[in-house]
């Protein structure tokens, strides 16, 4: 959340390109996240996959959610990277 430039200041604004974690971090995000959208299975068949910011979203308390072209599901700040 906020990793650089601290909540509510979106890390990768809309049209970025970033980077989908590794599989191995998804996996590791995916069991110990217990709280709001939560990574689904299918999402982690994108895992270092490149993808343009198609929206970013701030959940209550600043939590950056963010929705990539082409790519489905909600992904949190903790699984994408700059490309």
């Amino acid at each position: 959340m906020g990793r650089t430039k601290g909540p509510y200041n979106a890390e990768f604004p809309k049209g970025t390109i970033v980077k989908i974690g590794d599989r191995e971090s998804l996996e590791a995000f995916q069991r110990i996240w217990r709280l709001h959208n939560e990574l689904e299975d299918d999402q982690l068949e994108y895992a270092g996959l490149e993808a343009r910011v198609l929206s970013v979203t701030f959940y209550h308390g600043g939590d950056e959610l963010y929705r990539l072209i082409g790519v489905p599901g909600v992904w949190h700040e903790e699984c994408l990277s700059g490309a």
